[in-house]
């Protein structure tokens, strides 16, 4: 599981243009007003070969004194909650407020590791007088950098590094699957969950978004031990009127990081939206098992191809993940959420499936033989031997003549008839693509 690490700060000093420039490209909008970023923003990134989580916390817009404060203490609550280090950022410029000593407290307080963070230190060489103040925050050592230029980057992630948890440390129970249940709000998730477990563990109420948390639940079925992480519902951008649902998506994104299998539930009376399409993305690219449950089954007037249609449908929507199983269930009833076990166990073991690397090459020459590769300008794309070096999600090298001629259609035929021969089901698959020769 990849650290987690937020950033925290009032509006306008700079947090947004610090994301950048610790992820090494422009993800965040950044304007000279304060409150511009509209929602968090989070993208992977590295330091010292350890990958973590950065997550940029936006999404105030205050209009008043008072709101800013109680704005600040809401994120920096949801840091305290989440993150394993926390990145507070204050202003040189501006010098000490309130705000800070406020939200100061609140990190003391937590005992959360706080990498106090003084931006627009923008000359080379001593800091201003103005930054020594900053030490009547009680957090220790703050650290000088500008974003703008660039400078004490190292040393503030030097500083964060030193708080990241030992991996060897980390002691995950292998025998348990974690599930995390993902989706946008009232699609039925803490019902769910209610369902397995039989007993109110999560508030249900037809107000979306009436988890504010993520919950786990412990579960033993058939023998096999389960971790159910409810989360709180993922709202698009331009419908969050609850300002606690702005500072959600970080809870959402951990619960995600934890998880072996995410279960994508969908709304069958509202069908897939874009807003699922951007979480079940999220799952993908994090290489998770995921399974897509339609919910309120029972409330849906049926005909005669009614769910074969539904399936269709889904699946033009989540074009990128064809792989992933779709079961239509009812968490008020609980119809068909006994089916769900045996999925959660068979696409946890196919997102952890080896593969010998005999029976890999073997299918691979087979499918070169069916279909020829591509070529260009008289030149043949040629795979001389297949390997694979990870699982989780099961992931294979191809050693090439020329990766260009590697077009991506023709690896994601060689994908198919991957998952054809093993009867991989609900789990991505990576290829990596190398010329003969050519250097990790």
């Amino acid at each position: 599981m990849k650290p987690i690490v937020a950033i925290v700060g009032r509006p306008n000093v700079g947090k947004s243009s610090l994301f950048n420039r610790l992820v090494g490209k422009r993800v965040s909008i950044v304007e000279d007003t304060p409150g511009v970023t509209r929602d968090r923003i989070y993208a992977e990134t590295e330091w010292r070969n350890i990958p973590f989580l950065l997550v940029d916390t936006g999404g105030i817009e205050p209009d008043n004194d008072d709101i800013i404060l109680s704005q600040m203490r809401l994120q920096a609550q949801t840091a305290i909650d989440t993150a394993d280090v926390i990145i507070f950022v204050v202003d040189v410029k501006t010098g000490l407020t309130a705000t800070d000593q406020s939200v100061a407290s609140m990190l003391l307080k937590s005992g959360k590791p706080v990498v106090l963070t003084v931006n627009k230190t923008d000359k080379v060489g001593d800091p201003p007088m103005e930054f020594y103040e900053f030490y009547n925050l009680g957090m220790g050592d703050p650290v000088a950098v500008s974003s703008l230029q660039s400078l004490g980057l190292g040393d503030l992630l030097d500083r964060v590094y030193e708080h990241f948890p030992n991996p060897d440390e980390i002691e995950e129970e292998d025998d348990v699957i974690k599930v995390a249940i993902i989706g946008r709000p009232n699609a039925g998730k803490s019902s769910l969950i209610n369902c397995i477990i039989g007993e109110e563990r999560s508030i249900v109420s037809d107000i979306p978004g009436t988890t504010r948390d993520a919950v786990d639940a412990p579960f033993e079925k058939d023998g096999q031990k389960y971790l159910f992480i409810d989360t709180a519902g993922l709202r698009k951008k331009s419908r969050i009127d609850d300002e606690i649902e702005k500072y959600s998506v970080i809870r959402a994104l951990a619960a995600v990081e934890r998880a072996d299998v995410c279960l994508l539930m969908v709304d069958g009376n509202g069908g897939i939206a874009e807003q699922d399409a951007k979480i079940a993305g999220y799952a993908h690219e994090e290489g998770k098992a995921t399974i897509v449950l339609v919910n309120k089954w029972d409330l849906i007037e049926k005909q005669t191809n009614t769910m074969r249609d539904y399936k269709t449908k889904v699946m033009e929507q989540l074009s990128f993940m064809q792989y992933a199983p779709i079961e239509f269930i009812s968490a008020k009833t609980g119809a068909r959420v006994n089916k769900v076990f045996d999925l959660i166990k068979s696409v946890a073991a196919m997102n952890a499936i080896r593969i010998k690397t005999g029976a890999l090459n073997d299918i691979i020459n087979e499918a070169t033989l069916k279909v020829q590769p591509p070529s260009d300008k008289g030149r043949r794309l040629k795979i001389y031997y297949a390997t694979q070096p990870s699982t989780k999600p099961p992931t294979f090298v191809l050693f090439v003549n020329n990766k260009e001629l590697a077009h991506f259609s023709y690896i994601r035929y060689l994908e198919n008839q991957i998952r054809d021969a093993f009867s991989i089901e609900g789990t991505p698959i990576r290829f990596i693509i190398r010329e003969k020769g050519e250097k990790k």
